[in-house]
């Protein structure tokens, strides 16, 4: 189903997953049986990453295919400027339209491994929006973008910068924007009340990362930009090494996120699953009153 469609038939605020393609047959079998659980709860859409570079592109495309062939949910394919030109990109889009599928995240990309900045490739892309710009000409395709509440980590102008450009991606086709994650909702809260002033008014959907493995998560938030707060340093350095007690308070903290993202009126939720399915259907479970 096209996003667009889920997103203008909704009635309901949307409940959805992020995975990434494994490098290894064996990592794709753990993929598998991890959606297999996920149908239980049947999510809005599956959306699936690839590598810097594009270095699991083709273990993205098998997975988006067989989402759609083989378990009935909805798969939206990311889809990056970094190491393609337009007519490559081009020819990836003729690949995905042949195979029904029909929903892209579009996105910059990050710089791959060992280089310093992201720079594009003789006759591709620079910017997202472009991007974006360019798959709505490509067909019908519906396309969800990406939004950063505390400033995309490369952006000299914070915030304001990145309600520039989503003005800019919503005026260029996006039919809707998925936060990078955050933990303090006041953030979100903030920055969806700046997009509304700047008139912008397509669905922003709060990425949400449940804590399973705090140093993981430190390290990771240090890379994308994320703000860890005070409170949860406080809360999670003195369990840090305890993973089942990490776990145990990473579900309840998302769930109660969650709940208040959602009794503020947040159009749906995504959620970063790390390719493990228990966290998502515990939290699921506690809010499902909601959905």
């Amino acid at each position: 189903m096209k996003l667009s469609d889920i997103l203008n038939s909704a009635d309901k605020p949307l409940f959805s997953c992020e995975f990434f393609p494994p490098r290894t047959d064996k990592g794709e079998e753990n993929l598998w049986s991890c959606l297999k659980e996920l149908q239980a709860i049947n999510p809005a859409y599956i959306s699936v990453t690839y590598g810097a570079g594009g270095t699991t592109q083709d273990r993205t495309k098998g997975i988006v295919s067989r989402i759609k062939d083989k378990t009935g949910l909805s798969p939206v394919a990311h889809l990056t400027c970094v190491g393609a030109s337009k007519t490559q990109l081009g020819e990836l889009l003729a690949e995905y339209k042949a195979a029904g599928i029909n929903n892209i995240l579009a996105l910059r990309g990050d710089a791959p491994e060992g280089m310093n900045s992201f720079e594009a490739v003789a006759g591709g892309f620079s910017y997202a929006t472009d991007l974006i710009a360019f798959l709505r000409e490509q067909g019908d395709f519906s396309i969800a973008c990406a939004t950063y509440p505390e400033g995309h980590p490369e952006s000299k102008g914070g915030v304001a910068d990145d309600i520039r450009y989503l003005k800019m991606k919503q005026d260029n086709g996006a039919d809707c924007a998925i936060t990078q994650y955050f933990f303090d909702n006041d953030t979100f809260f903030r920055f969806r009340d700046q997009c509304d002033a700047a008139g912008i008014t397509l669905p922003i959907i709060p990425g949400i990362m449940p804590v399973g493995n705090f140093e993981q998560i430190v390290r990771f938030s240090s890379m994308c930009g994320a703000v860890i707060p005070a409170w949860l340093h406080e809360k999670m350095t003195p369990i840090q090494h305890d993973l089942d007690a990490v776990k145990a308070l990473g579900i309840e903290l998302a769930a109660k996120q969650c709940r208040e993202l959602l009794e503020a009126d947040a159009p749906g939720l995504h959620i970063y699953t790390l390719n493990k399915s228990e966290a998502t259907i515990a939290i699921h479970q506690q809010i499902k009153d909601l959905l």
